[in-house]
């Protein structure tokens, strides 16, 4: 019954368990949310503080202040990862007993240090961004108003603008891409482009009452 990430934390430990004694690694980890285009630090002691993103030419888009911790092994990471979901924002709609009202995005980063032939230090670094995407909801079944119709407004627009980033990557003609129309492509955009590798996973209900959805998923997803 364990999921992607926890497969994720265990893999990334394997790989360094593997490597030679001459060879370093550090390994930190962060988890934020995207609630109604606002960010935050799950892993805070006040997960309700909004950050603010920032951007450096040699570093690339950061969130300033998110907290980062040290692991050493799989089971600290698991244990950084169980702290940050307890923060996360969850509500009831009609459709989910348990929805997420937001995006959120666990960055696990390793970096490693080597030595060459002639003795000299070389530091390379890697990112994995683990991304739970909120599921879109359509108001007329979740009955949403007030506050739930927000969230709803905001997780759709930024899945939207997510579709958009990858319309533009794909296309060849395209001179524009629209990073900057959510947070959430904004915070993803090295993952997204470059030489980054991306993998969707998209989760659909099997009950027939939801045909609709599910077929609006899997066209989103592809």
């Amino acid at each position: 019954m364990r999921g992607i990430m926890s497969r994720a934390f265990e893999s990334v430990f394997e790989g360094i368990d593997d490597t030679s004694d001459s060879t370093k690694f550090l390994v930190r980890v962060s988890y934020l949310e995207i609630y109604k285009e606002n960010i935050r630090d799950l892993l805070s002691s006040n997960p309700k503080n909004k950050l603010q993103l920032h951007e450096k030419k040699d570093s690339g888009v950061y969130v300033k202040d998110l907290s980062s911790f040290i692991v050493k092994s799989a089971a600290e990471i698991q244990k950084v990862q169980d702290t940050g979901r307890k923060n996360k924002q969850v509500a009831s709609t009609n459709m989910n007993a348990q929805s997420s009202r937001s995006h959120s995005v666990f960055t696990i980063i390793v970096e490693i240090s080597e030595k060459d032939m002639k003795g000299e230090e070389h530091i390379r670094m890697g990112k994995l961004n683990l991304v739970d995407l909120a599921g879109s909801e359509r108001q007329s079944k979740t009955d949403a108003s007030g506050q739930r119709l927000e969230e709803a407004i905001k997780i759709n627009l930024s899945l939207t603008t997510l579709c958009q980033v990858i319309a533009a990557l794909t296309d060849t003609k395209a001179t524009y891409i629209p990073y900057r129309d959510s947070q959430l492509t904004r915070i993803l955009q090295d993952s997204l482009g470059g030489n980054a590798k991306t993998v969707m996973c998209s989760n659909i209900g099997p009950a027939d009452y939801n045909m609709e959805e599910t077929v609006n998923s899997l066209r989103w997803a592809s």
